[in-house]
């Protein structure tokens, strides 16, 4: 390749060729849905791409079993005015979605302080207004690319209705009404009636809600399988290598030449960072900062009983903080935040929130003898946009702190990444979501 770039497009089972500027060996570090979509979009910009993961294949920790919400429309920051009282109100609830556990390390403790000083309506309109651009352009992406592929993964484009349980949270949706009009993003509010349209198996339980805030434009899909496929599309021009463990960054003279594996070395001109809440172990010998932290969620995966009890797309239970989404023939409730570091145990008291919301509003549409538990840590930063371009150190780039919107910003964010070390200019304005952000 030299001087020059081989840029595939995927179409069927065939690349379209074309050349444009200089190839580089990029490196990324992440086999997930961020580190495989970025690998993507490296590869169709003509790069040598090397992708390397610890797991046995793609998409094995947290893209494994998401809620499944592809929800630009709420792609908004946890820290918002408010949010600390409702922390306690969280707290006390027999399901509530907030779990803290008494071990709190300096790490801890000096992300939620973080979390804190952005619970302001200055600085939550701030983050949200990073977090919608890039979250939209990535819905866009992922469009583009399943027309242009045929990638199918248990996809539907049916909306995301957001429930309400009491009139007090219908009544509080001016500010997020404000911002999606700001945005142009479509949106309805719906009283009983409208829900059950949107979503008819609702129709079983009128009582259990009063009205809700529909999209459109969102989508869902099954974000393992999404990037099993894309990561097997990539492969004749990715190489993927699984099952190694990343040890640390070489670098010399201000500028990133590789990793140390346990395997050897492997020497390349641009490292990605996309290890979701692992990439600050990585980056701290170096000297970078960032404040991602793994906030571990749950989720229940259970096959369809009964379709007329079950959704149609995504129900985001507003009490409690739950996505049920619909993906293919089975139900996927996802949801909790719990502060514990790094631990991964699967704790039943956690399940209980999510087995409890899908049964109260779909009871009979799951079949629970097999149903599937599992735990993820989302990598969250503490004003909730991600981390995406270049850092201090030369070569060295970032995709990350997605939190709980990795496969609705994957797309975006490998594209634009792509952009930035092939030296193009993104379709859209990314300055903001630099790290530069926190080393300033």
């Amino acid at each position: 390749m030299h001087d020059e770039i081989l840029v595939f497009q995927y179409y069927s089972e065939h690349y379209a060729l074309v050349f444009r500027g200089a190839s580089m060996r990029v490196l990324v570090l992440g086999s997930g849905v961020i580190g495989v979509t970025s690998a993507w979009y490296l590869a169709q910009a003509g790069h040598e791409v090397t992708v390397v993961d610890r797991q046995s294949g793609p998409a094995l920790e947290t893209s494994y079993a998401n809620a499944g919400e592809v929800s630009p429309g709420y792609a908004s920051p946890w820290a918002g005015p408010g949010v600390p009282l409702k922390a306690l109100k969280w707290l006390l609830m027999k399901h509530g979605p907030l779990a803290i556990r008494p071990t709190l390390d300096p790490a801890t403790l000096s992300w939620l302080l973080k979390l804190l000083r952005n619970c302001t309506s200055s600085r939550y309109a701030i983050n949200k207004a990073r977090m919608v651009p890039i979250a939209e352009y990535s819905r866009d992406c992922l469009r583009d690319l399943r027309a242009s592929t045929g990638i199918a993964y248990d996809e539907r484009a049916q909306g995301t209705l957001q429930l309400f349980r009491t009139h007090h949270q219908l009544n509080g949706i001016g500010n997020d009404v404000e911002v999606l009009k700001q945005f142009g993003v479509a949106f309805e509010v719906l009283d009983r009636a409208g829900c059950t349209i949107a979503e008819p198996a609702l129709g079983r339980v009128p009582e259990k809600f009063v009205g809700g805030l529909r999209l459109p434009g969102d989508e869902t899909g099954d974000c393992r399988l999404f990037t099993e496929r894309l990561a097997e599309m990539a492969s004749p021009a990715v190489d993927f290598r699984y099952g190694v463990t990343i040890k640390e960054l070489i670098h010399e003279g201000g500028r990133v030449l590789g990793v140390r594996t346990d395997r050897g070395e492997i020497r390349s001109d641009a490292v990605v960072v996309a290890l979701g809440s692992y990439s600050p172990q990585l980056l701290n010998p170096l000297g970078i900062r960032i404040p991602v932290y793994p906030v571990k969620g749950y989720s229940l995966t259970v096959p369809i009983a009964d379709e007329s009890c079950a959704p149609v797309s995504t129900v985001m239970d507003e009490t409690y903080k739950i996505a049920i989404t619909r993906l293919g023939d089975r139900i996927r409730a996802g949801g909790t935040a719990e502060i514990a570091g790094y631990d991964r145990s699967l704790r039943l008291s956690r399940r209980a929130p999510l087995e409890h919301s899908v049964k109260d509003l779909f009871d009979g549409g799951g079949r629970w003898k097999d149903v599937t538990f599992w735990s993820g840590l989302r990598p969250m930063t503490p004003d909730g946009p991600p981390i995406i371009g270049n850092t201090p150190v030369a070569g060295l780039y970032l995709n990350t702190g997605h939190g709980t919107l990795g496969w609705t910003m994957a797309c975006g964010s490998g594209r634009v990444l792509a952009d930035i070390i092939s030296g193009a200019r993104p379709d859209i304005d990314v300055n903001h979501l630099g790290v530069g952000r926190y080393l300033a």
